[in-house]
């Protein structure tokens, strides 16, 4: 998921967005903009970048024994086929 620092980071520069004329509730908006972010968050089923990229790897090494068993499996069928 997000890490901590970067939803800090993210609440903090829409903070700085805001007109000049804000600049009395920028703390309090910051407040809303972080818990807004975090409640969000929360509701979607994340996962970190290391838990995708091993699981792509799972992914892309199944994929290839799955391509080498449908190879054995027509060879033997083949075979079979071929008494």
């Amino acid at each position: 998921m997000t890490q901590p620092h970067q939803l800090e980071d993210l609440a903090a520069a829409l903070s700085q967005l805001l007109p000049q004329s804000l600049s009395g509730l920028r703390t309090e908006l910051e407040n809303n903009f972080r818990a807004v972010l975090r409640a969000n968050l929360e509701k979607w089923d994340l996962v970190s970048r290391e838990r995708f990229d091993a699981q792509a790897e799972l992914l892309a090494r199944a994929q290839t024994q799955l391509k080498t068993l449908e190879q054995r499996l027509a060879d033997l069928e083949a075979r079979l086929s071929a008494r």
